[in-house]
């Protein structure tokens, strides 16, 4: 298929672009900075551009990878991510619909499930989140505008039977976290230890979204979370707030020993658990790095198997593309 690639500039964008290639599609990038696989530079929010692409470019399925990010609150107003997120995402759905597209991916985030009683702990055990979880309430302009778009594809399929499918992704990005100031935790040590509850490798991201593109239109409407598998069970939810690295012995009783030879500390905590079964069960997608992987690299003394970045800097920054 000829497949329109928002975002396709992003970290994310640039490993979709060659795995859809190399699954035969031909992919039109679309973003507002320039890249490797970027064919046209333009916003989402351009309603005009959007008609365009789709009109001469012969476009038969959407990958909507494009956004603003939760990093992105400091640099941009609140406007911005309604325009983006939002009026972005009802652009590319009103324009494939019209090109009678009959499938759509759409890139959401874990992240708008966290509310703050989540993010907290105040119930005093880690939340067990799977695609049921619920009420949603956001705690920012990104969770809200993607858990809006989120919606506007949901509407979408509804009245105008077009076959979507919402990955919720976990964390992949390279780069280090936001609130790295409040973490105890190098870099490579926070990113290994979200494997247990809240990460995947960007490569298996890219890979749930091509498999995402072929099953849509059996699917219809879909919600499915995309992370790493992890290792316990929600029996472990209170203990895992109280004592978080018993639980991972329990597991891993070889963890303690390679932290300590790595000199890395387990989580004292961990607050959230994102369960991809449904993903498994529907999508056929389950994660090939989990943290089990991460422990025999350890073991081995063998390259990390995920990407660990400080420097990376989004392309959309880098040349401060216009939104």
């Amino acid at each position: 298929m000829r497949v329109l690639l928002t975002g396709s500039s992003g970290w994310l964008g640039r490993f979709l672009a060659s795995r859809l290639r190399q699954e035969g599609h031909e992919v039109l990038g679309l973003d507002v900075a320039a890249g490797a696989d970027t064919d046209v530079i333009g916003s989402l929010a351009d309603r005009p551009l959007v008609d365009r692409v789709f009109s001469e470019q012969g476009i038969e399925a959407v990958i909507h990878a494009g956004a603003l990010h939760k990093p992105d609150i400091v640099r941009y107003p609140a406007q911005a991510f309604i325009d983006v997120n939002v009026t972005g995402t009802l652009n590319l759905l009103e324009a494939a619909v019209a090109a009678r597209n009959d499938r759509f991916v759409f890139t959401s985030t874990t992240s708008l499930m966290i509310s703050e009683v989540v993010r907290t702990g105040a119930s005093g055990r880690a939340a067990w989140l799977s695609e049921e979880f619920g009420p949603l309430q956001p705690r920012n302009i990104y969770g809200i505008t993607k858990l809006a778009a989120e919606q506007l594809c949901r509407l979408c399929h509804r009245e105008r039977g077009l076959a979507v499918t919402v990955l919720r992704t976990g964390r992949f990005f390279p780069e280090e976290d936001d609130m790295a100031e409040a973490i105890q935790h190098d870099g490579p040590n926070t990113k290994a230890n979200e494997f247990l509850n809240r990460r995947l490798t960007v490569e298996d991201a890219a890979e749930a979204h091509v498999l995402a593109l072929a099953k849509a239109p059996e699917l219809g409407f879909e919600t499915f979370i995309l992370s790493a598998p992890p290792p316990f069970e929600e029996a472990d939810c209170e203990e895992l707030m109280s004592n978080a690295p018993a639980v991972i012995e329990r597991c891993f009783p070889d963890a303690p020993g390679l932290y300590a030879k790595a000199g890395w500390t387990l989580p004292r905590r961990i607050d959230r658990v994102y369960d991809p079964a449904k993903a498994e069960a529907l999508l056929g997608f389950r994660c090939r790095t989990d943290f089990a992987a991460v422990l025999e690299a350890l073991a081995r003394g063998e390259q990390l198997p995920f990407a660990h970045d400080p420097s990376y800097v989004s392309p959309k920054e880098a040349g401060r593309g216009r939104i």
